[in-house]
């Protein structure tokens, strides 16, 4: 293909030509700052629902976040998976194979959210049981998922919308969509659960109004063909085997990573219900929304990274390649070893965002200072596994975002616990990190050696 044909592609000269450095700040800042703040309504829920509705429904909060993990797995997983095959079908020049790509993946959203919306609702107190729920969090864990399952269907179509923009380069349009679902959120749950008293379901009721919102928006672009390469006919929304997949074994390892989570929440908070009883499984919730804002900014890093990886790889500049990983790597590095200084240093002030129980705070306090003791390796990790995926390489992706829940911490969490108890059960999780460190790093020495030899052929 000619340079010419190249840069006549939205975005094509700028994800091949333009300085490593500079693109990867003005991919991943924009994600960064839409991350941020759609990690933001995840702690405005539980401040206001901790703040107004009391510490039990913190708890119902936690109980009931791993199903809702679980329908975020679907959405993120197939759109990850299509966005690596539509950023590489665009470094390659195959943009119809790019918009077939992107139609497919909206079309398995749609199945796997509504699949998911009618079974959680047929097989809700069964659901209850498997997430350990106890008398006095089971009501408010059933209200808040009764609401959020009703909106599976959008919650996955705005992530698989979102992660084709950004599969282009399209970093400030998928901020915007990020923006409207998380602000639209953060302005309804004061409305929703102190002006209409409806508790944890009106923080879930603004939850999937955001996500509808946000749908909406990205909608106007992937379909009505405003300024981007990927555009989706009907004929794309078509099933096609081989990118069906292509798409699903390269989300797959995400979507295991995902669900992998979930699988680990239902675990501690069983585990925790055993040796801490209803106390520590609220501070296990709240310790969860602080990680799940605080990955925000490594996540927006990362997001910024795969564009610029996946067109590259596609386009076979190895060179860049190793410079936007080397760089990423770094930066993701510098980030999780800040918050993990920050964090030691005053862990109830961060927990005391969420509210003044005494023994609530001393609880989330021990869980921060164990969860986090590994947190400066997890960046490396994440970057690793996520290289894989954007290249094409589903095997060693699947591998990597394996290791760290299924190889590592879901064994740790059965063994330990019965000989150190709630000690050994919350240290599972920093050795699990220093172990899936070490796979990645042996994994990507590996791959980046063979980068280097490519590069000089």
């Amino acid at each position: 293909m000619s340079k010419t044909k190249e840069n006549h592609r939205p975005g094509a000269g700028e994800l091949g030509e333009a300085p490593i450095g500079k693109l990867l700040m003005k991919l991943a800042l924009p994600a960064t700052f839409a991350m941020l703040v759609n990690g933001l309504y995840n702690l405005v829920d539980t401040i206001f629902i901790g703040r107004g509705v009391g510490t039990s429904a913190i708890g119902g909060l936690a109980l009931a976040l791993p199903a809702q993990m679980m329908v975020m797995a679907f959405g993120i997983s197939i759109g990850q998976g299509a966005a690596s095959v539509v950023s590489r079908n665009l470094g390659a020049g195959e943009e119809e194979r790019a918009s077939k790509a992107a139609g497919n993946a909206f079309a398995m959203v749609i199945l796997a959210g509504f699949t998911v919306m009618i079974l959680g609702k047929v097989f809700m107190e069964p659901l209850l049981n498997l997430l350990g729920a106890t008398e006095a969090l089971r009501e408010p864990a059933r209200d808040y998922l009764s609401v959020v399952l009703l909106g599976a269907p959008f919650l996955t179509l705005s992530m698989v919308a979102n992660n084709l923009l950004r599969s282009e380069g399209k970093a400030r349009i998928s901020m915007n969509v990020m923006l409207i679902g998380a602000v639209t959120n953060i302005l309804l749950d004061p409305v929703f659960i102190f002006l209409f008293k409806l508790g944890v379901a009106g923080a879930a009721w603004a939850t999937i109004i955001g996500q509808f919102f946000s749908f909406l928006y990205a909608s106007r672009f992937i379909f009505l063909k405003k300024g981007t390469a990927v555009r989706i006919r009907r004929t794309d929304l078509i099933p096609d085997g081989k990118i069906v997949w292509e798409t699903l074994s390269l989300g797959l390892p995400t979507f295991i990573r995902q669900s992998g989570q979930s699988i680990v929440s239902v675990l501690v908070n069983n585990m925790l219900a055993l040796y801490g009883g209803d106390m520590y499984i609220s501070a296990f919730g709240v310790v969860n929304r602080l990680i799940m804002f605080l990955m925000m900014p490594l996540f927006g890093t990362v997001q910024g990274f795969q564009p610029i990886a996946g067109f590259n790889y596609g386009a076979k500049k190895f060179k860049r390649v190793r410079s936007v990983i080397k760089l990423t790597a770094l930066v993701a590095t510098i980030y999780t070893t800040s918050i993990f200084a920050l964090l030691y240093s005053m862990p109830r002030v961060f927990s005391g965002i969420f509210t003044a129980d005494p023994q609530l705070l001393d609880a989330a306090a021990l869980v921060i200072r164990y969860i986090f003791a590994a947190f400066p390796l997890v960046g490396f990790q994440i970057v690793g596994a996520t290289y894989f995926m954007v290249a094409g390489k589903p095997v060693p992706s699947l591998v990597l975002n394996l290791s760290r829940q299924f190889l590592f911490l879901i064994p740790l969490i059965l063994i330990l616990p019965p000989f150190l108890g709630l000690k050994g059960l919350l240290g599972s999780f920093p050795a699990a990190d220093f172990l899936a460190a070490i796979v990645t790093a042996v994994w990507f020495g590996r791959e980046m050696s063979h980068l280097g030899k490519a590069t000089q052929e």
